[in-house]
């Protein structure tokens, strides 16, 4: 068989009445290129009946590949299963709920050939909730901060990718996965343009503030130490300020000022140093619980069922 020249990666969840409309505009836009292309939708084990839809399109079009997750694994792990059953010389990853349009495919493509490894596209006028588009912001620049890598709340993951950026990025194995993150430290030649983002066909995002915030801990955790560093400073900056009170307590000591030691301070100091103390012990915990999972060496994901392919 000839290996396909474009492989269109999507996650799918709770995406029923979202698929037809996301597979015609993808065939529509990307049959412009080349006629050697597939489609892979990774179903992640979703409430409603989008594998059903999944499968009868793959029993109709051979170009169209069907993956169903054991379980729901999450966004960036299904994105992983797309990845690894690729085999495009350039993959395109996009969502399935049609914000990422399919006609900015060839936009990127055209980029790409000028030289660059990666195009991602930049959402400068972003079709999202004001909630959504704060919180982006905000976890971009803390997760900037704490990782050291350059990060952009106005690039995800719709993007297109040389099949060599995509072999690096599959061969790590971390239990953690979020793609943005993983494509900046994989390096090559990257730019970004900027691309026409549109409402969600269909529905609400999935994203809890729950879920937003974990995710965010997780990635935190899996990506940066700086938070042990961060801590470091914190316990030393306390010492030094414990000391300069105390010598500031002892001059007033020894110039009579002080004649009975405070109660209020001594219980101030207990409590902040305490609760200093369990949150130097709960994030190195974090850590160790994160070190935990990574050493099971369980698989990042399972494949349930698979047509086509």
């Amino acid at each position: 068989m000839i290996k396909p020249f474009i492989s269109i990666v999507s996650p799918i969840y709770r995406a029923e009445n979202t698929i037809e409309e996301l597979v015609g505009q993808i065939h529509k836009e990307v049959s412009l290129l080349t006629t050697n292309y597939e489609i892979i939708l990774v179903e992640d084990c979703g409430p409603d009946n989008s594998w059903e839809k999944i499968t009868q399109f793959c029993e109709k079009d051979n170009k169209i590949i069907g993956l169903k997750l054991s379980r729901n694994f999450g966004q960036h792990y299904a994105i992983t299963a797309g990845l690894d059953q690729s085999q495009g010389e350039w993959i395109v990853v996009l969502d399935c709920d049609l914000q990422d349009r399919p006609d900015q495919i060839s936009k990127m493509y055209n980029k790409a050939l000028e030289g660059y490894d990666v195009v991602q596209g930049r959402r400068e006028n972003r079709k999202d909730s004001f909630f959504k588009k704060t919180f982006s912001l905000l976890f971009y620049k803390v997760l900037a901060y704490l990782s050291g890598y350059a990060q952009d709340s106005t690039i995800a993951n719709f993007g297109i990718y040389h099949k060599k950026v995509i072999s690096s990025i599959t061969s790590m194995r971390e239990s953690i996965r979020f793609f943005p993150t993983m494509v900046a430290w994989v390096g090559f030649r990257k730019t970004s343009i900027e691309i026409e983002h549109s409402e969600r066909y269909e529905g609400k995002s999935s994203y809890t503030i729950s879920k937003l915030f974990n995710l965010a801990l997780d990635i935190i955790l899996a990506y940066s130490d700086k938070p042990l560093r961060l801590i470091i400073k914190l316990g030393l900056v306390t010492s030094m300020g414990s000391f300069i009170f105390l010598m500031y307590n002892t001059y007033k000591y020894l110039s009579g000022e002080i004649l009975v030691l405070g109660y209020m301070s001594l219980i101030i100091s207990i409590w902040f140093l305490s609760g200093l103390i369990m949150l130097m012990l709960g994030v190195v915990g974090l850590y160790i619980g994160k070190t935990f999972e990574s050493t099971k060496n369980r698989p990042i994901y399972i494949i349930d069922e698979k047509i086509n392919g």
